[in-house]
């Protein structure tokens, strides 16, 4: 069965109102009957079978908008409550996280009896504070998200005949100086062996307050509804009540149970999608030809014997070895802050594999968007199991920078237990903070904060110290050549190396902006993002490409003989953090114009910075990793381009 909140469209009467005071509104939740003698699975999900006269309940989230970014709760606003109580629905780690809190409603059914005209409550009448708090909730556009057999209410609308969707409904509207709400909900569920779509009509019900004095909640509505979606008819004002009525319509259909998510999941915009795989692939396409052009340059003997080309090749191929000759005393020589760099490739590494295999997760289905906070929560798991993998990169990449010296790797390992957690726990508790002042249930509650540091003290911390005491036992890698005593001076360069090294971000960013509106816009504007098959693509495609630009930057310095490739080779990949944040704020000016005050805009900023963070070391870590290899395989061709033996470059500095 599909239960669908429907209205139709009407040609305004008045243009200040827009859309929105002849809005329609479908209120789109699913729920099921089906039919004994046959099974199905969803990932996340199962059937449930309803029986006729069961009673189904409607359920209530917290009230968000795309003006503020700050959730609150329902019952924050002077709405009806349920005659037993206010009840919270168990939610998980990443639904919290998300600022999601679900309580009971006073909206209900029973299954499949049609019934109009339901009188729901009369409210106290409307104090100063309440009275200024709807009219504030009104004006920023706040959004009343209904739950239905775990589903979200959608609201569908036409603009030019083209189909668009949110979810949730306006708690009410500005008409001139007077504010109404929408206290009236007309539910059609559709109803068949399977399911089809729910709508909801929200329209006043008049100033008609005193007629409800005596009645009781499910009590008929004591005079005929009129439905005029043509007008509002319930302003509110101080020191009146508000009247709640609601209506329940029950239709058959044809949709089936395993595609009532078909409404949420539609993936518009699929060529849009289409167009930024091929234009990564362009990108990378560029950039692998550079690459070839280098490998057959330059690792010319995997190709052919340097001895058998004639005197004139052999001239240019030296050539064009000078810079890297000169600079093979240099090249592996002990990086600035290397205990620093190990700590942040360590912890790239297990954001990054905690990206790979939630979005590998999603894209399978294992992530059903039916349980809210799947997501976050898998990454969470994820990333501290993934503690092990951080403490063993780490921990080894540090010994192999001090050629098998085991000092040291224990307080390396704390760094990457500590160091990507200490910032985001920095930025998450400026924005509670922030957050807690404005009463918003986006804050993250105490307990919820103790709930997230014991679980990361108490695995994801031992699990990297066990990673990195299996990568002190583990053997370094041996270096081709080693490091002269005295550092070679590097020459001038007509152009400042870490110009380029920023600029190279420009590639990355390239490979994804498209794919990252989609993601901005699920995140902050309510909209269901579920083409994880299509992220994955290009998440791959970025990893190709990081790994690229980092190679073929690390090659064009050393070949101006500039040795010091280290971290040159992660921020080359990394800065792609930079355009994403920088992208963050074109998002903010240009598609979340209207985000008021300042305190939203700090909680937007805070975020993507730390999203931009978590993407930098990522990156990072790959065009690091990459170049690592690369410049290894290059010089461990010691004969090939004429260096002198190992041993003749004097110890380690």
């Amino acid at each position: 069965m599909i239960w669908v909140f429907q209205t139709q469209h009407y040609s305004p009467q008045y243009s200040k109102m827009d859309y929105f005071y002849h809005f329609n509104i479908w209120v789109l939740t699913l729920s099921l009957i089906y039919h004994s003698g046959y099974g199905f699975y969803l990932p996340g999900g199962c059937p449930h079978k309803y029986s006729v006269g069961e009673a189904l309940s409607v359920k209530v989230n917290s009230i968000t908008s795309i003006d503020t970014q700050m959730p609150f709760s329902y019952y924050s606003l002077p709405f009806c409550q349920p005659l037993d109580g206010i009840k919270y629905s168990a939610e998980n780690l990443g639904g919290l996280l998300m600022g999601d809190r679900i309580e009971n409603s006073p909206y209900r059914f029973r299954m499949p009896v049609n019934e109009s005209e339901i009188f729901l409550c009369r409210t106290e009448p409307l104090s100063a504070g309440n009275y200024n708090l709807l009219k504030k909730r009104i004006d920023e556009m706040y959004q009343v998200n209904l739950i239905l057999d775990n589903l979200p209410a959608i609201r569908y609308t036409k603009k030019e005949a083209y189909p668009i969707r949110w979810t949730g409904y306006p708690v009410g509207i500005k008409v001139q100086e007077s504010y109404y709400v929408f206290n009236h909900l007309k539910f059609t569920v559709l109803v068949s062996k399977d399911e089809e779509a729910n709508v909801a009509r929200v329209i006043g019900t008049g100033d008609a307050a005193e007629s409800v004095k005596n009645s009781k909640m499910y009590d008929k509505y004591p005079s005929p509804i009129k439905c005029d979606p043509t007008t509002v008819a319930m302003p509110i004002k101080e020191n009146e009540s508000i009247v709640f009525t609601y209506d329940v319509t029950f239709e058959e259909s044809d949709i089936k149970w395993p595609s009532r998510w078909d409404a949420y999941l539609k993936m518009e915009g699929s060529k849009v999608h289409w167009f930024s795989i091929v234009n990564s692939l362009m990108v990378i396409t560029f950039l692998s030809g550079i690459v070839l052009v280098i490998f057959l340059r330059t690792v010319r003997r995997d190709l052919t014997s340097y001895e058998e080309l004639d005197n004139e090749a052999k001239a240019q191929v030296n050539e064009e070895l000078s810079g890297l000759k000169l600079v093979a005393g240099d090249v592996f020589r002990t990086p600035t802050n290397a205990s620093l760099l190990c700590v942040m490739v360590g912890d790239g590494v297990q954001i990054l594999g905690m990206a790979v295999v939630t979005i590998v997760f999603a894209a399978l289905g294992f992530m059903s968007p039916l349980y809210r906070g799947t997501i976050i929560t898998g990454m969470l798991i994820f990333y501290m199991i993934l503690g092990v993998a951080a403490g063993y990169v780490a921990v080894r990449l540090w010994r192999t920078i001090g050629c098998g010296d085991h000092k040291g790797w224990v307080s390396v390992s704390w760094g990457a237990a500590c160091f990507f957690p200490g910032i985001a726990f920095f930025i998450l508790t400026i924005l509670n903070f922030l957050m807690w002042g404005s009463h918003s249930t986006g804050a993250i509650p105490f307990s919820l904060f103790v709930n997230l540091i014991l679980p990361w003290f108490c695995i994801s911390v031992p699990l990297t110290l066990i990673g990195g005491y299996f990568g002190a036992k583990a053997p370094h890698i041996e270096y081709p050549v080693r490091a002269s005593q005295i550092p070679r001076e590097i020459p001038a360069q007509k152009y400042p190396s870490w110009l380029l090294v920023l600029g190279a971000g420009t590639l990355p960013f390239g490979t994804l902006f498209i794919e990252l509106f989609f993601i901005m816009s699920s995140i902050w504007m309510g909209r269901v993002y579920y083409v994880f098959g299509f992220l994955l693509i290009v998440f791959i495609l970025l990893v190709v490409v990081c790994a690229e630009v980092s190679l073929v930057l690390t090659y064009m310095h050393l070949g101006v003989e500039d040795w010091k490739w280290w971290w040159k080779s992660f921020f080359a990949s990394g800065s792609v953090a930079i355009y994403i944040f920088l992208y963050s704020i074109n998002y903010l000016v240009f598609d979340l114009k209207s985000l008021s005050g300042p305190i939203s805009a700090t909680v937007y900023l805070g975020y993507s910075l730390l999203m931009a963070v978590a993407i930098m070391f990522a990156t990072g870590t790959v065009g690091f990793l990459s170049s690592f290899w690369f410049v290894n395989y290059l010089f461990s061709s010691v004969d090939w381009i004429e260096l002198p033996k190992f041993g003749s470059f004097g110890e380690q500095k």
